[in-house]
């Protein structure tokens, strides 16, 4: 999601092909050995198959409301944290019942920490960074989300600040766009071409 929301931001068109993870196509594999979505494939070859890369290459092109041009050792910090440790947390909260090693509300507990310190930094802005929106937003708002509906009565309850950041992206324009949902593509097939005015 994170990457189409770049590439969305930037106004970049592309041909979208939206797939099965249970069901991964053969060409997938022939682009990018990992498998993994999502995977950008550009003129002349070039192939870009991590979604972090794959938004810095789209704000390269066009970033009208400099996204990544300020704080950027701040926002790498953070984006860092958000897919080294926190993302690793929110597997085990999520799927709590494949990791029994610890309670639910011990992974509860443990996605907390990270949790509550974004929230404590809205305290004194409107986002993460500072009072503009910047990559690091963009980049952490869908593991939010995701760790969000997890329980979103106890989500909302603790952390009011981060809530509302939440609920302002899940609104705005930028989320909308990348929320429609695509036919699945077949093999030999065209994609979908997106293209954003």
């Amino acid at each position: 999601m994170r990457a189409r929301i770049a590439i969305s931001y930037s106004k970049i068109s592309y041909e979208h092909r939206e797939i099965l993870l249970s069901n991964r196509p053969e060409s997938l594999y022939n682009i990018s050995s990992k498998g993994t979505v999502p995977v950008l494939k550009l003129n002349g070859e070039s192939i870009i198959d991590e979604s972090l890369d794959i938004m810095k290459w789209a704000l390269s092109k066009n970033d009208p409301d400099s996204l990544y041009k300020n704080n950027i050792r701040l926002q790498d910090s953070l984006i860092q944290i958000n897919d080294n440790i926190f993302k690793k947390q929110l597997d085990k909260y999520k799927y709590h019942t494949r990791h029994i090693e610890l309670t639910y509300k011990e992974h509860q507990k443990n996605i907390s920490s990270i949790l509550s310190e974004y929230d404590k930094a809205l305290g004194s802005q409107k986002y993460l960074i500072d009072n503009n929106i910047s990559l690091a937003d963009i980049a952490i708002f869908p593991f939010v989300r995701q760790c969000a509906y997890v329980d979103l009565l106890w989500f909302k309850a603790h952390y009011l600040l981060l809530n509302k950041w939440l609920e302002n992206f899940k609104n705005s324009n930028l989320f909308e766009r990348v929320m429609i949902k695509y036919p699945l593509w077949k093999e030999g097939h065209n994609g979908v071409m997106v293209k954003i005015n």
